[in-house]
């Protein structure tokens, strides 16, 4: 049973299909479906082609650019393009800073920085995980000392996920040391090829590099790119993650994971006997699906009612944890399916033209590996919990 949807929300998912039909280049497909690495142009190329048919930042008002999309168009433009299989959509620009700016940032910001993330030729990174304040941004110890018109940032920020391709990072930085912690963070925004900030890769369990340490010493950033006042970063970082969170449990590539498993099933067998009939499998598949299409309806819900107001914490959270865990079933399911194979078909060993297009895609291997850790960015699970045991338990 589909979520009901308008006739013009109908319509504009049919838009989204036909322009990743028209648009998105086949290679780029393909190497999304196989799971192998991306590179920057991959990443850059398809958010300019995205940028060229209008549909880059189109949640952005349209006064700065964008066609005022509603959350729950927003969710449909996501859906449409991961099961088109195309790349992430880089969010640090789009729906992080640039919002971040045209709310909160002075006319000169805005002149500045929106033209860039529009034709998406400029890369931002997110710098707010630091080595000893993982998730919990307000024990940051990066610090941004006042000199005149400019400030002198010490420090490093962790997990920054592809800051060696970055131009600019939006960063959480500590001004004042006295009070709340949170009430003595300010956020800049850096030049990543200014003096002093050195890059320092992080390659992740499944071989791949696309984390970083990023460090600074005695980086010099004018008072200019600070965003909002001196001291307020914390409201301005809660917003951010407000953006961040309301399409965190990424349903369009769950879907695209689910339908890879099932053409996985068709072409794979255990004994003899091909899998797509085998009890366990059918079974397994079963309560992934029903956990998909309730995890599914209930983001549809809590988008819809953005549209009225902001959901709550609580639901948000919600959503976080049940997505990120059933990225991670899928995954381990995956991998489960094709056994000791899913060595043979893994990316990082390179793909076997001669195989079933549908096994070779999986990426088994890579995939189950990476997603350990979708339980903890954007907040880890734990810190999940502990805002719904806030928000509903009053604790």
């Amino acid at each position: 049973m589909r979520f009901p949807l308008t006739a013009e929300e109908e319509a504009f998912s049919r838009q989204v299909r036909q322009f990743c039909a028209d648009r998105l280049p086949s290679r780029l497909a393909e190497k999304v479906a196989a799971g192998v690495d991306l590179d920057r142009d991959d990443y850059v190329g398809w958010q300019q082609t995205l940028a060229d048919g209008g549909l880059l930042c189109g949640a952005w008002p349209r006064g700065h650019g964008g066609k005022g999309w509603t959350p729950l168009q927003s969710y449909l433009f996501d859906e449409e393009c991961s099961l088109a299989g195309a790349p992430w959509l880089l969010p640090f620009g789009v729906n992080y800073v640039g919002p971040v700016i045209f709310t909160f940032g002075s006319e000169e910001q805005v002149a500045r920085y929106l033209p860039g993330i529009l034709d998406a030729t400029t890369f931002w990174c997110q710098g707010y995980s630091e080595p000893e304040a993982g998730s919990d941004l307000a024990s940051l110890k990066t610090r941004a000392v006042r000199d005149g018109d400019h400030y002198v940032v010490n420090g490093a920020k962790i997990w920054t996920t592809m800051a060696h391709w970055a131009d600019r990072m939006f960063c959480l930085v500590r001004t004042a040391a006295d009070g709340k912690p949170q009430a003595g963070i300010s956020f800049l925004l850096i030049d990543m090829k200014a003096p002093g900030v050195t890059v320092r890769p992080i390659v992740s369990m499944e071989g791949r590099h696309h984390l970083n340490e990023v460090v600074f010493e005695e980086v010099r950033v004018p008072v200019a790119d600070r965003v909002g006042e001196e001291n307020a970063g914390w409201a301005i970082a809660k917003f951010l993650l407000g953006n961040e969170r309301l399409l965190v449990a990424e349903i369009g590539k769950q879907k695209r994971t689910l339908r890879l498993i099932r053409q996985s099933l068709e072409f794979l067998a255990d004994g003899g006997v091909r899998l797509a009939g085998a009890a366990w499998a059918r079974e397994r598949l079963a309560e992934l699906d029903a956990r998909l299409i309730a995890l599914e309806w209930t983001a549809l819900r809590t988008v819809r009612m953005a549209e009225i107001a902001a959901p709550a914490p609580a639901a948000v959270s919600m959503l976080k944890i049940r997505g990120s865990e059933l990225e991670q079933a899928l995954t381990e399911f995956a991998f489960e399916v094709l056994g000791p194979a899913g060595l043979r078909y893994d990316p990082l060993l390179g793909l076997d033209d001669a195989e079933p297009v549908a096994v070779r895609r999986n990426g088994a291997v890579a995939r189950y590996l990476w997603a350990r850790c979708v339980t903890i960015y954007g907040g880890s699970n734990e810190v999940q919990r502990n805002i719904i045991a806030r928000s509903l338990l009053a604790v």
